[in-house]
């Protein structure tokens, strides 16, 4: 049985930012359209994985990204390597815990512009009940309307993690020295958003 982790974040962490979009302007998450993976060292070769159950929103402001916020969150116990074995003990307290931590979630606290349609988001990241205040470079890939005159807006992030910072700490010594897992995992987050609609009035 292997192990890996990743949230990622992101948890975002996940994570997120807000660019041209639309003054105060709420997006939600499109999961079947959204990717939230890792990757892991084992051995000599990497893990991959990913988690399948996630959401968030991001409230954008054209006018001021750095006002923009974004929360995220994910299930733990949707963990994904491809092999039942791995990813049941991947939920144990080994790794994620998830019957007790069942979500990791990142919060935004701050918002910087780096570039053309990139941007620092910085946030609060929590796993299995550690938090970490994390950076997460995030590039705004852009907006459209799909056929149902939705808008949409398109978000990507790579970024790396140590599981250890987050009580994370399982592994095997090999005999001939080191050990089984890397402590840093690699997490990338592409995330496709949709602009709520505004409410209609309640009627009188």
């Amino acid at each position: 049985m292997l192990r890996r982790v990743r949230p990622f974040a992101l948890s975002l962490t996940v994570a997120l930012a807000a660019a041209s979009l639309g003054a105060a302007d709420a997006y939600t998450i499109d999961k079947a359209h959204s990717d939230v993976s890792f990757q892991i060292r084992h051995f000599a070769s990497k893990v991959r994985g990913r988690f399948t159950d996630f959401g968030g929103t991001i409230l954008a402001d054209t006018s001021k990204p750095e006002t923009s916020s974004v929360v995220f969150t994910i299930k733990t116990a949707s963990i994904d390597t491809g092999t039942v074995d791995r990813d049941n003990h991947l939920r144990t307290a080994d790794f994620f815990d998830a019957a007790k931590y069942p979500e990791l979630t990142f919060k935004s606290t701050k918002i910087t512009p780096t570039g053309k349609d990139k941007f620092d988001v910085t946030g609060t990241l929590t796993i299995r009940g550690v938090s970490k205040e994390i950076t997460i470079p995030v590039v705004y890939l852009g907006s459209a309307k799909d056929p149902g005159g939705n808008e949409r807006a398109s978000f990507e992030l790579a970024t790396k993690l140590n599981r250890k910072d987050f009580g994370i700490n399982w592994n095997k010594a090999l005999d001939q020295g080191g050990f089984m897992l890397s402590d840093d995992v690699d997490v990338t987050i592409a995330l496709e958003t949709v602009k709520k609609k505004p409410e209609a009035p309640a009627a009188k």
